[in-house]
Order: structure tokens, then sequence, then C-alpha cells
């Protein structure tokens, strides 16, 4: 991927990509993204903890693999592979993983902060 970018195009392997470290537990691979929407695959694994936060871009968010307890707005629900959710602009959110697996976050629009850490090679 194009460090300098502003958007990344065309086909996305997976074996190509690098996954960053986010946290401990928790790594990301960046899909595809220019200045509208990014796609982002994170892996957790049992036990992590994606700590509450908000951000005023919108997310959406499918359960890829595993399951995981997401709170948005102070309501928690446990989701599976094949679930999702929508998280609206600037809402608190956050996500325990009970079961080692794989969300698939798209935001709207793109995260500067990622595409800082893409530009910058800051893995966090």
């Amino acid at each position: 991927m194009d460090r300098n970018s502003k958007h990344q195009t065309g086909f996305f392997f997976s074996g190509n990509t690098a996954w960053e470290t986010v946290d401990k537990g928790i790594q990301r691979q960046f899909v595809g993204y220019d200045d509208r929407v990014m796609m982002v695959k994170v892996k957790f694994e049992r036990g992590a903890v994606g700590y509450l936060h908000h951000h005023y871009h919108s997310q959406a968010t499918y359960v890829a693999s595993g399951a995981f307890l997401i709170t948005i707005d102070g309501e928690e629900k446990t989701v599976r592979e094949g679930d999702g959710f929508f998280i609206p602009s600037d809402v608190p959110h956050g996500a325990e993983c009970l079961e080692a697996g794989m969300l698939i976050d798209v935001f709207g629009p793109a995260r500067e902060d990622f595409l800082e850490a893409i530009r910058s090679g800051n893995n966090t």
C-alpha cells in the first residue's frame, strides 16, 4: 500500500498487506480507502478489549468470525459470525472479544488518524 497516497485502489490481497498491532490482542489490516470511506479488518484474541471511545465517523461493522460483547451508547449485545452493527457519529462504543475472531469495520468518512498512521508508518 502506498503510504503517501490519499487512497488505495484496486484489489486487496490479505497476504500482501501487513497487520498492525493496535493494542494487546488486537491487530488491524487496511483493506481499502479514500477520503470518503475506509474498510479495516480487525483481528481479536479472546479476552482482548476495544475500550469505550467515540469518533465523528459513522461506523458499520460485520462480524466475520468469533463472538463479541459490543457496547453502543450504553446498550450491550453479544454478536457472532454473520451479525453486524452500526454506530452513528460520536456515539460511545466498545468491544470485548468473547471468542477469538475478526471484525470488518467500514468508516465514513475515512479515519484521518488511521491515514496518518499509514503515512507515517506508525503501527499504533
